[in-house]
């Protein structure tokens, strides 16, 4: 009899994570692989597919199970996963998350926003979406967001045995940081527990989501002769909010004693200025906020600030909205950057 719950065409169960640099689902996928590995006796591989290895560059890992008399030959990344993980919402906007999901798929995504609002973010028509929290389930443990993304995979993965995956955490954990032990066995477990789901009705002529493979820009047709770059050098198309990992600075206009130090710190320019005259009638460049759009969560302005006058705040939006306060903000602050 059959563990797994359904295979493809070639006997393999599989799941894509998805996910930036920094967020440790290269590990997760990793201790996914081994729970059902060494602890159910499938066979199972696992890789990871990255460009620069760089906090807040795009990262895939890939999971495949099969039962144990098949044989593991494919090594090629997973397009049509049973199961998805998105470990980071800002991932809808450069990468095509949903890619090749099936009709009656699992969606698994790390957020605090409700099912309908995700769904329409990513046109979603039918199957299954879950949702956890993990961002703030690891905030208040102190811990990572993969291990609470672990426990909500284990759920939806009830083939895998929750008791096993804890196992490899006291290993993992006892020896160098045994203080981290069991702040990371409540992380799984909230994000076992506090995962919710909702299915949305798959039609008996549904398809699933077609794969695309991203294609680059240039290639050997279309590169100017000499690979003269054409384009000039400009920010406009510049994104960094793929790149945050859940927090961004909060500014308080009346607590700002317009020093700068901010702006010195800042790597990527984020704070819009706008010159004016203090009190005493001179002229004065004055900070009227932080283009969210430029911003990738670094928080070295926070630490920087004599006053009060930036925090970190959770970042709760979801990336259509973040899109129309950054616009809203342009036009108040004159498009100034």
């Amino acid at each position: 009899m059959s563990i797994l719950p359904k295979t493809n065409e070639l006997g393999f169960y599989e799941i894509r994570l998805e996910s930036i640099g920094g967020l440790g689902a290269n590990l997760a996928g990793k201790m996914l692989a081994e729970a059902g590995v060494l602890g159910l006796g499938l066979n199972g591989s696992n890789f990871s597919s990255y460009g620069s290895e760089k906090k807040g560059s795009p990262v895939k890992g890939f999971v495949r199970f099969c039962e144990a008399d098949t044989e593991i030959r494919a090594h090629s990344p997973i397009e049509q996963p049973h199961v998805i993980g998105v470990f980071h919402e800002a991932l809808y906007k450069m990468v095509n998350v949903v890619s090749g999901m099936e009709p009656e798929g699992i969606l698994l995504v790390n957020s605090a926003r409700e099912f309908d609002d995700i769904k329409q973010d990513l046109k979603l028509e039918y199957g299954t979406l879950a949702i956890v929290d993990a961002l703030q389930i690891a905030v208040e443990e102190k811990t990572k967001v993969n291990t609470a993304m672990l426990g909500a995979l284990f759920r939806i993965c009830d083939f895998l045995d929750p008791e096993s995956m804890k196992m490899v955490i006291r290993k993992t954990f006892e020896k160098k940081y045994p203080h981290l032990v069991e702040p990371n066995i409540r992380t799984f477990d909230r994000g076992f527990n506090e995962v919710k789901f909702k299915t949305y009705e798959t039609p008996d002529n549904a398809e699933g989501k077609e794969f695309h493979r991203a294609a680059p820009q240039l290639g050997f047709e279309t590169q100017e002769i000499g690979g003269v770059i054409t384009a000039q050098a400009n920010s406009i198309l510049k994104d960094l909010s793929g790149s945050r990992q859940g927090f961004l600075p909060q500014f308080e206009q009346e607590q700002c004693i317009n020093c700068a130090a901010c702006d010195t710190v800042c790597p990527d320019f984020c704070f819009v200025w706008k010159e004016g005259e203090d009190k005493k009638g001179r002229k004065q460049m004055f900070l009227q906020g932080i283009d969210y759009q430029y911003c990738k969560g670094c928080l070295k302005c926070v630490e920087a600030c004599p006053t009060s006058a930036l925090s970190d705040m959770r970042e709760t939006m979801g990336f259509a909205d973040a899109h129309r306060v950054k616009q809203n903000f342009s036009l108040a602050a004159g498009g100034m950057l």
